[in-house]
């Protein structure tokens, strides 16, 4: 006795086709399509959830260069200096220090130099 893929079938390309709402032409209204760019979209976002770490990682360091310069060292010598005088901040919050409270980033930048 054969099984019907009837209803699991649409159940399927309705779950494809909801996942593709939001996408441009066939991609979201054609079975198919649909699936290639869910698979696609999946793989992206996979993928992307690594890269947004490396990304963050490098605005981070950006940033806490350009502050670091601004008072008078460098991203790599304030690094090296916050762990000679175990200061243990690390780049996110330094970044945040340095953006939304240049004043208390320059307070670490002072405690690693007399250290």
């Amino acid at each position: 006795m054969r099984v019907k893929t009837g209803p699991y079938r649409r159940q399927h390309h309705k779950k494809v086709l909801k996942m593709t709402k939001g996408q441009f032409g066939t991609r979201s209204r054609l079975f198919r399509r649909a699936n290639e760019a869910m698979l696609k979209s999946l793989w992206y976002a996979y993928r992307d959830r690594r890269t947004r770490k490396r990304d963050l990682r490098r605005l981070w360091i950006a940033r806490i260069n350009a502050a670091a310069r601004a008072n008078g060292t460098t991203y790599s010598r304030l690094i090296d200096a916050m762990k000679k005088a175990n200061i243990a901040i690390n780049r996110k919050m330094l970044a945040e220090l340095a953006v939304r409270q240049p004043q208390v980033f320059a307070a670490v930048v002072a405690a690693t130099k007399s250290a």
